[in-house]
Formats: C-alpha cells, structure tokens, sequence
C-alpha cells in the first residue's frame, strides 16, 4: 500500500466538478454527473436472557447503494452497448442477454483544480439496471438532453496508489 503524502499548504477541500470516469480501460466521453458512492450495514440488536434491558447493537450485512451516471445525448453509443448486455430487444429467444460480459469494473477519478489526479476508486462489478436513453423532450425547454445510466455494484473501494501530488504554481516573472 502507498503512502500518505501530506501537503501542509492544501487548506481547500477538492472540488467535486473535476472528474472522470473509466472501463475497459478507456475514458469515457462527457460524463457530466456521478452520484455520491455510497454504502451502509445493517444493525443487527441481540440480548443475551439475563442482560438489563437494553440491546447491544452488531454489524450486519453491507450494501452498497446503485451509482448514476450523466452525460448529455451524443452519437457515442457506449452507455447504449452496455446497457443492451442486460437486455437487448429483438436479439432473438435466449440471446437476449450477454452473461460474458454485462459486468463491468469502473474506475472513477477525482482532479483537484489544476488537472491532476488526487483521489480514485474502484467500483467492482457493476451491471446496468436502469438506462434513459433520452429525457423528456420538451418544445419550449432550453435544455441539454441528458443520458441516464443507474449501475448495481458489488462494492468499491479507494485506489490507495493515488497519492496527493505537489500542487503547481506560477513562478513570478523575472523583472
């Protein structure tokens, strides 16, 4: 596991409008929004017979929530390809879904403002379960059309070799 770097000049928490998302080893294109990753454990309360009558509280199961995922409507078909490996209409009876290769693992990266890398994870086995392909369509919005794509996980976790870089600055002019 790498090391913590420390950056005693780093007052400013990051920013969460630098990022960028990446499977099967590519970027891909104009993502706009993530949702927050976010997991939680059950509480599991239990009493032994001849305790006070209060209970003590254990850890449970783990689950981690769905991850959304935004971009505005182009012709790269990437969020379309993964979304029809869980079902694609008029594939033919027992084609319809791609066990090989629905699941995906997805790599998201954080960028502090000066377009370096500070903070990434690992999101494991992630299948598409919601796909909008287009919003609604609206006459009278002034509006980007946004692709929607919802993704179960089975977990995600901190890339710990992301170190906190040295922060770059302008060096003054010589005069």
């Amino acid at each position: 596991m790498a090391q913590f770097s420390v950056n005693a000049r780093r007052l400013d928490p990051y920013k969460n409008f630098k990022f960028r998302v990446k499977w099967d080893g590519k970027y891909v294109a104009g993502v706009s929004k993530v949702s927050a990753l976010k997991r939680s454990t059950e509480v599991v309360e239990h009493r032994n017979g001849g305790d006070p009558s209060t209970s003590r509280k254990s850890p449970g199961r783990s689950k981690y929530e769905p991850i959304t995922l935004e971009r505005g409507v182009t012709h790269d078909t990437e969020f379309e390809k993964w979304a029809n490996k869980v079902w694609n209409f008029g594939s033919g009876l027992g084609a319809e879904v791609s066990l090989k290769d629905f699941r995906k693992d997805l790599i998201i990266e954080v960028y502090n403002e000066a377009g370096q890398p500070v903070l990434a994870y690992k999101v494991y086995r992630c299948w598409v379960s919601e796909f909008q392909s287009i919003p609604d369509l609206d006459a009278n919005a002034n509006a980007v059309a946004i692709q929607t794509l919802k993704l179960e996980n089975e977990g995600w976790e901190r890339d710990y070799d992301v170190v906190e870089p040295a922060e770059p600055s302008f060096s003054e002019p010589a005069i």
